[in-house]
C-alpha cells in the first residue's frame, strides 16, 4: 500500500460530521446545565405566584370531603402549608401549636391549613397524624413533587403562607415556637 491509500483510507470522519455531533454535545450540556441551574433556583419566591400543584389527600384527612385538589382551587384563601415527616423531631415539637392554631380557624374562616408529608410512609404518617390528633387536610409527597415546588432545602418542618391572591407571603424554616407565633404569621397578612 503506497503512502497515498493510506492517508485515504485514515480520513476519519467528516467535518461536518464532526460539527453536527460538537453542535449536539454543546446543546445538550446547555440542557443540563439550564436544569441544573432551575433545580438550585426556588420555583416558590416571597412575593411572587406560587406554582400550581396537586394535592391527594391521605384517607381521613381530606379537604371538605375532596380526595384531591389543586393548589388553585384555594385561590381567595389564605393557605398554610406545614411540610413535615413522621421521623422530624422538630416536626413533633410543633405539631400539637399546629392543630391548636388550626382549630381556632378551621370553621367560618378563609384560613386553610394543609400539611404535606414529605417522604415518609404511609403507616409513619398515620401513627404521626393519630398521635397529635391532627384534623387539618394533609396530603402525602412521597416523591417531593411538592415540596420541590417550595423549594424544600432546608428540612423539615418548613411552613410556606400563601395569601388570598396565590401569592407566598411568609416562610417559616424549622418549627413554630407557639400557637402565638403561627396566630401572628397569619394576621400579619390578614
Amino acid at each position: 500500500m503506497t503512502e497515498e491509500e493510506t492517508t485515504n483510507t485514515k480520513r476519519g470522519v467528516p467535518i461536518a460530521t464532526q460539527v453536527v455531533v460538537w453542535v449536539f454535545i454543546v446543546g445538550l450540556l446547555a440542557l443540563v446545565a439550564f436544569g441544573l441551574r432551575r433545580a438550585q433556583n426556588p420555583m416558590a419566591v416571597v412575593g411572587k405566584p406560587v406554582p400550581d400543584f396537586d394535592l391527594v389527600f391521605y384517607e381521613g384527612y381530606e379537604y371538605n370531603g375532596q380526595k384531591e385538589m389543586k393548589l388553585s382551587d384555594l385561590k381567595g384563601k389564605i393557605v398554610l402549608i406545614n411540610i413535615w415527616a413522621s421521623w422530624c423531631k422538630p416536626c413533633e415539637q410543633e405539631a400539637p401549636d399546629l392543630q391548636e392554631a388550626w382549630l381556632s380557624y378551621k370553621d367560618g374562616s378563609d384560613v386553610v391549613f394543609v400539611g404535606v408529608d414529605y417522604v415518609d410512609t404511609p403507616a409513619g404518617a398515620d401513627e404521626y397524624l393519630t398521635k397529635f390528633n391532627i384534623s387539618f387536610p394533609n396530603a402525602p409527597d412521597l416523591k417531593s413533587n411538592i415540596s420541590s415546588i417550595l423549594n424544600r432545602q432546608m428540612g423539615v418542618p418548613e411552613t410556606y403562607i400563601i395569601d388570598r391572591d396565590g401569592i407566598l407571603q411568609k416562610i417559616q424554616i424549622g418549627p413554630f415556637a407557639s400557637v402565638d407565633d403561627i396566630h401572628s404569621m397569619i394576621q400579619s397578612i390578614e
